[in-house]
């Protein structure tokens, strides 16, 4: 089920770019130097080529800005799993050697019995 809408969302999105690809393949000068006329530093591309670039760096710049935002929520995350591996080791522990397992107060896991009269 989740294969085929991602191929009735993603056919659509694929055509889309073949057509914008197809369109636009004359090629332009990107210039990076908006203050001279023969700028210092220039590319000749396709227009798609620019467009699918600016898409990327898009794509890449919003993954590390949402990765950076949510370090705090991965920091508690791992808090939280390490407390709860950590109450399921003392768990297990207090299954398999009771309550009173390794208590000094109880004889460090030795049976407390009643001294003899």
């Amino acid at each position: 089920m989740i294969r085929f809408l991602k191929a009735l969302i993603l056919l659509p999105v694929a055509l889309v770019v073949l057509l914008l690809a197809v369109a636009n393949r004359n090629a332009v000068t990107l210039s990076f130097d908006p203050f001279s006329p023969e700028p210092a530093f220039s590319i000749v591309l396709p227009l798609y080529a620019i467009v699918f670039a600016a898409v990327a760096v898009g794509i890449l710049v919003g993954g590390i800005g949402a990765w950076l935002g949510q370090g705090k929520t991965r920091a508690s995350a791992r808090h939280h799993r390490r407390e709860r591996e950590k109450l399921e080791r003392e768990t297990a522990q207090i299954r398999t050697f009771g309550p009173d397992a390794g208590s000094p107060a109880y004889g460090g896991g030795r049976a407390a019995l009643p001294a003899p009269r």
